[in-house]
């Protein structure tokens, strides 16, 4: 099976990677975005924006940067989500304390879509996903089903930050911080195409970066081919134009 797609417009957002020049240039020459910064998520509504931490401003940084306007579905897509708040909620539950319902229904992974669908007035269609170390795949391919149906345009979302350091032992890929959105299209939308399929057994050592940002790395630096492994299968991308 073999999925095709087009990407109309992208935008990224990392510490000290904030524009699509500087994107670019890293690209050529990538490596883990480190720091603390976060965006200042200046389009989201002052009261709705407090309830964001960095995690969530990231992702909608890059959500209302191209959202086309018109309503368009939505997928949100991050490996791990909000754990930091998790942790901080566990670690509440263990010591016997209360639970603060407004950080348990900011953890869920489908809180920052909601922000974003709140924030708008938006009632399209928005999702969110967490498929392990597949999920930007697992994204691409919810997003060429709704266009498969006859969806004009997909916004994904892609994002994460940097596993707490009592998960760290478990971490498999490098750890940072970043966050990018792809407007998609059928392949015959008009900008760069792509496709990805299933290949055969994956595996292999981690490279610098963690996984979504090495797709975006193939992305941008206009490479024919990125193969990625993931346990017993694999992924293969391929660029078209």
């Amino acid at each position: 099976m073999t999925i095709r797609f087009s990407i109309k417009d992208w935008i990224a957002w990392a510490p000290g990677l904030e524009d699509r020049a500087a994107w670019m240039a890293w690209a050529r020459a990538p490596i883990a975005p480190r720091g603390d910064d976060r965006p200042t998520a200046a389009q989201v509504p002052a009261m709705l924006r407090r309830r964001l931490n960095r995690l969530g401003r990231m992702a909608l940084e890059c959500a209302y940067a191209i959202h086309p306007g018109e309503p368009c579905p939505v997928l949100f897509c991050s490996r791990h989500g909000d754990t930091e708040r998790a942790l901080a909620l566990l670690s509440d539950l263990a010591a016997g304390q209360p639970l603060s319902p407004g950080s348990f229904g900011m953890s869920v992974h489908n809180a920052v879509g909601a922000v974003f669908s709140i924030a708008r007035g938006d009632t399209a269609n928005y999702s969110a996903i967490a498929s392990g170390a597949d999920s930007v795949e697992s994204g691409v391919i919810e997003a060429c089903g709704m266009l498969a149906d006859g969806t004009p345009q997909v916004l994904l979302v892609a994002y994460d930050v940097e596993l707490p350091g009592i998960y760290g032992a478990f971490a498999d890929e490098p750890q940072a911080s970043w966050a990018w959105a792809w407007l998609l299209e059928s392949e015959s939308g008009g900008g760069g195409t792509w496709s990805l399929e299933p290949s055969g057994p994956g595996g292999g050592p981690a490279g610098v970066l963690p996984h979504g940002l090495e797709v975006l790395r193939f992305i941008l630096a206009g490479e024919a081919e990125l193969a990625y492994g993931s346990g017993p299968w694999g992924w293969c991308w391929r660029r078209h134009d």
